[in-house]
């Protein structure tokens, strides 16, 4: 089955346009390995999102099925091969 990442206009130039990103899964997996996979042939799009130490970056928010995964497990969220994470990139202003 396949889990969906799916990315904000921002980010989809880092990836060659595309606005989601399929990742086989056979079982679930932390949502580190699915953001690895997903992001693999794309290194730069990765560090937009992950940090150096793999955690989702502050001004970034990933949900899990509609869920805040910084909330939950952060990058240890379990992520199904149903699943659908979207990575919103935070908005902020006064």
């Amino acid at each position: 089955m396949t889990a969906r990442v799916v990315l904000p206009g921002l980010l989809r130039d880092l990836a060659e346009g595309a606005a989601e990103l399929p990742v086989e899964l056979s079982s679930d997996v932390p949502l580190a390995e699915v953001l690895d996979r997903a992001f693999a042939p794309w290194p730069i799009l990765a560090s937009r999102v992950r940090d150096e130490r793999g955690q989702i970056r502050r001004h970034v928010n990933v949900f899990v099925d509609g869920e805040d995964a910084k909330r939950a497990d952060g990058v240890q969220t379990p992520v199904s091969p149903t699943s659908t994470v979207h990575v919103i990139n935070a908005v902020s202003g006064g």
